[in-house]
């Protein structure tokens, strides 16, 4: 044991009657609490001094549970989460293929329905597999070559219109120059008025109408096809449509949107030959045509008909010597004739 020095004991045996003291009083003192209830002091007080304690412990046990009820306990919950937000993403990833593969369907039937309406005409089917990477050129590759026939300067379309031409020719690919590139042109011709000028690229989406007059009318929104003058597309084949026309001399400025798309090329149709085909503007125009000629055979009609009934000044002006001509002949005839003298004695 610790030896308390003499001098000190007193002090704690002092310390010790008193602390005694307090607790035989605080356990006869009855304190009454906010209820009206008496209560020894002494609990009171243990009570104040061991409840933070208590309260501390508790918090720490709540957040202990806690944890374990959402984060341990509800591991499964969570692997399941996972597994099913996997199969969702598959799931998407299947829709996506499936959206593709009816669009490639879709996209094929055209080109099988345009062939199909145009048997009489050779076409070799292509697909797209490649562009140039050059920015600065405007080319794609397809999957047919030489071994298919392909040559240089062989016409590329799609049932929506003109594509470009067969540039270079290899054992199974070919290359081709679209009709937006710089290099490349087509003869063209506006459907309405059959103005003829030759379309080119300008590297970029639309496309030039080069040698239009300043003098001729050119519409917005009317049709440019095909003139078949360069020797590489049937005639009346879709070029584009105008989508802006500037006045200039002498020349105009027109500038063109394809029909094709050429920016979601996928598959196209080549043609080694120079046979017509009957597309969609050749087929509006003719339906169109006959319209025209009855409208025409109409108002013909109604002019024709209109004529008797109201003759314009002048021929009104050029009857009256007509119409007087025949009232001078009865003055005259009696003066060849002379069938009666009295006729003549009047004068003398």
């Amino acid at each position: 044991m610790v030896a308390i020095p003499s001098r000190h004991k007193s002090l704690v045996l002092l310390a010790a009657v008193v602390l005694a003291q307090v607790l035989a009083l605080a356990v006869q003192i009855k304190a009454t609490d906010t209820q009206g209830d008496k209560q020894s002091l002494i609990r009171g007080w243990t009570v104040g001094a061991v409840s933070p304690f208590e309260r501390a412990g508790a918090w720490g046990v709540d957040k202990i549970r806690g944890t374990w009820r959402h984060y341990f306990a509800l591991s499964a919950t969570a692997r399941e989460n996972d597994k099913l937000r996997q199969e969702n993403n598959d799931l998407k990833l299947q829709l996506n293929e499936l959206q593709n593969k009816a669009e490639e369907a879709g996209r094929l039937a055209a080109l099988l329905h345009f062939r199909d309406e145009h048997q009489s005409t050779k076409m070799i089917p292509a697909r797209v597999i490649g562009t140039s990477a050059d920015t600065s050129s405007e080319v794609i590759y397809v999957d047919r070559g030489a071994r298919d026939g392909l040559k240089r300067n062989m016409g590329v379309i799609t049932p929506d219109g003109v594509v470009g031409k067969v540039i270079e020719v290899y054992g199974d690919t070919a290359q081709v120059l679209l009709l937006t590139d710089k290099d490349s042109g087509v003869g063209a011709m506006l459907a309405d008025t059959r103005i003829q000028s030759p379309v080119g690229g300008m590297g970029e989406p639309l496309l030039n109408m080069k040698y239009v007059a300043g003098d001729d009318e050119v519409k917005i929104g009317e049709n440019v096809v095909t003139s078949g003058m360069d020797r590489i597309f049937p005639k009346d084949l879709p070029v584009g449509t105008v989508v802006s026309v500037k006045p200039g001399m002498p020349f105009k400025q027109i500038r063109v949107s394809p029909a094709a798309k050429l920016e979601r090329l996928e598959e196209v149709l080549i043609l080694p030959t120079l046979e017509p085909l009957q597309m969609k503007v050749e087929a509006d125009a003719s339906a169109e045509q006959p319209a025209t000629e009855s409208a025409a055979e109409n108002t013909s009609a109604k002019e024709r008909t209109e004529k008797p009934i109201e003759k314009p000044i002048g021929e009104r002006t050029k009857s009256k010597p007509v119409k007087e001509a025949p009232e001078k002949t009865p003055e005259k005839t009696p003066e060849k004739a002379n069938p009666t003298p009295p006729q003549t004695e009047p004068p003398q």
